[in-house]
C-alpha cells in the first residue's frame, strides 16, 4: 500500500505561521487516513520554527529551487535570511518520504516551504506568482509528485495509477 505525505496543517494541526491550521475536509483524505496511508510533517516546525512566527516569503527569482541553489533567499519582513532553516525543513520532509518510499506529496499552496504551484512574490504585499516553495522544489527534484490541497482528486488518480502499475 502506497503512503502519501501530507503537510500537517492540512490535517488540522495548528502549525502555520499565524498559529492556525489549513484543515482540508475531504472524503478522499478521510479514506486515506482510515487506510493508514498518511504520513505528515510541517517542514518549518521540524526545522525549529516556532508557532506562531512572522510570515516569510522567497526573495529573488526562481522560487524554492533558487533557494536550494543559493540564488534566492527566504526572508521575514525585516529581510533577515532564514533560508538555512527552510532548507533543513525540506531535507527533513525528504528524509521521511524516502524512509517510507513515498511517491506523492500534498502540500499547502502558497507557502514558502510547501507551495506546489504558486508562492508569494517576496514583497509581502499579498501578490502571488507561479512558483514552488523550498520543500516542494526539493521533493520534485527527487522524483516526488507534488500536489496542492486543491488537487486531491488528481493525487488520488495518480495514486490509483501507481498502484495499478504495481499489480
Amino acid at each position: 500500500m502506497e503512503k502519501i505525505f501530507i503537510s500537517s496543517c492540512l490535517l488540522g494541526e495548528k502549525v502555520r505561521y499565524h498559529g492556525g491550521d489549513a484543515l482540508v475536509i475531504s472524503s478522499i483524505m478521510e479514506k486515506w487516513k482510515n487506510e493508514g496511508r498518511i504520513v505528515s510533517l510541517c517542514p518549518e516546525v521540524s526545522a525549529g520554527f516556532s508557532v506562531p512566527r512572522p510570515p516569510s516569503e522567497i526573495s529573488g527569482e526562481g522560487g524554492g529551487s533558487a533557494v536550494l541553489s543559493g540564488k534566492a533567499k527566504v526572508v521575514k519582513k525585516d529581510h533577515q535570511d532564514y533560508s538555512d532553516l527552510f532548507i533543513l525543513g525540506a531535507q527533513n520532509a525528504l528524509k521521511i518520504i524516502v524512509d517510507h518510499k513515498i511517491k506523492i506529496a500534498i502540500l499547502k499552496e502558497g507557502s514558502p516551504s510547501c507551495g506546489a504551484n504558486f508562492i508569494y512574490d517576496g514583497s509581502f504585499s499579498g501578490k502571488k506568482i507561479v512558483g514552488q516553495g523550498v520543500t516542494s522544489s526539493l521533493l520534485k527534484q527527487n522524483g516526488i509528485e507534488v500536489f496542492a490541497e486543491t488537487q486531491i482528486e488528481e493525487a488520488d488518480r495518480f495514486l490509483a495509477q501507481i498502484e495499478s502499475n504495481l499489480s
